[in-house]
């Protein structure tokens, strides 16, 4: 089923974005922090965060352009190199204001 404009097309690919987004955080979540953290996985998906780097959606659909041309590889790498690097930089921020 092809979307009928742009805007759906945006919308189905940032369906994809979100789901590997997902499928990222859970990884990077279970490697680095070594435990299952529903709130720091929360943080790294929410709309909230998203919108500190660009729109939600422009940004998931760009994730999910990337799995559907590239492959999981290569959306992990655009995930680690354009959304991990702000999520770090966000998280260590509100760890020193907590002290």
């Amino acid at each position: 089923m092809k979307p009928a404009d742009a805007a759906s097309q945006e919308r189905e690919e940032a369906w994809i974005g979100d789901a590997v987004l997902a499928l990222f955080a859970r990884r990077w979540i279970l490697t680095n922090v070594r435990c299952m953290d529903a709130e720091l996985f929360t943080a790294m998906t929410s709309n909230q965060f998203l919108n500190t780097i660009s729109n939600p959606t422009r940004l998931e659909s760009r994730i999910g352009r990337r799995f559907t041309e590239e492959g999981l590889e290569a959306a992990f790498a655009f995930i680690e190199a354009e959304v991990l690097p702000q999520f770090l930089a966000q998280t260590k921020k509100v760890r020193s204001g907590r002290k």
